[in-house]
């Protein structure tokens, strides 16, 4: 894919870890598109167990300054995404990530025991795509919490993406799927923020709005016009 002279030089390597079903394909997919929009070079490619909903799934992304010359699996990817937390007790989902590498997992809070060493990012990814989107299904809304959570993509770039990539599936598909990408990015903010000047600027702007929708976009508009880190701490 492109590259552009006037981005700043990167290399990124995730994977995706899920089931069939759960849309981890289509998330590397969107990542890689994102990532183009941006001025990356990019490429995403999956790794399927057997056919079947339920069947484990891996896909993989790399996002680049430079072109790209790999064009195996990623082994030492510097974030992973587990769609589907009872991967961590039954799958080397771990495996290889970089010291201070990412975890994005689909779950409300990561394990008691989890990892050290690596950084965490969790939320409910499948209970909000299903209370906005009709199914369980986590991926947009992870992706929206790996934009903010990184800042490897652009959140306009990402919009973009979801937009051309679901555009046959119909305009209400769309502006589901990009609803819960900016939801992703506000439990993410609401639960990361820590200077209350940010939180009591963002709750006065969205005070007045009359649904969650406004609500989500005055948060969004304070991140995009006042970006703040969105890392975790170890």
């Amino acid at each position: 894919m492109k590259s552009n002279e006037n981005v700043t030089p990167c290399f990124h390597e995730i994977r995706f870890h899920g089931r069939g079903g759960q849309g981890a394909v289509s998330a590397a997919a969107l990542l890689a598109l994102a990532a183009f929009e941006d001025g990356f070079e990019s490429q995403a490619f999956p790794k399927f167990g057997s056919e079947r909903r339920g069947a484990l799934v891996e896909a993989y992304v790399r996002i680049s300054s430079a072109s790209i010359r790999a064009h195996n699996q990623v082994y030492a990817p510097d974030a992973v995404v587990i769609q589907d937390a009872s991967l961590l007790r039954t799958e080397p989902v771990l495996q290889g990530l970089k010291l201070n590498g990412l975890i994005l997992l689909n779950a409300d809070e990561k394990p008691v025991q989890a990892s050290s060493g690596f950084r965490w990012i969790s939320l409910p990814a499948s209970q909000i795509g299903e209370r906005h989107i009709g199914r369980p299904l986590p991926n947009t809304v992870l992706l929206g919490a790996l934009a903010a959570g990184t800042g490897w993509v652009k959140l306009v770039a990402l919009e973009q993406a979801i937009g051309n990539h679901l555009a046959g599936k119909g305009e209400a598909i769309v502006k589901a799927n990009l609803n819960v990408t900016t939801v992703g990015i506000f439990v993410l903010m609401r639960r990361w923020l820590k200077k209350r000047v940010a939180m009591k600027l963002i709750m006065t702007i969205a005070r007045d709005a009359v649904s969650v929708r406004r609500s989500v976009l005055a948060g969004i508009l304070i991140w995009r016009r006042y970006p703040l880190p969105l890392t975790p701490p170890l």
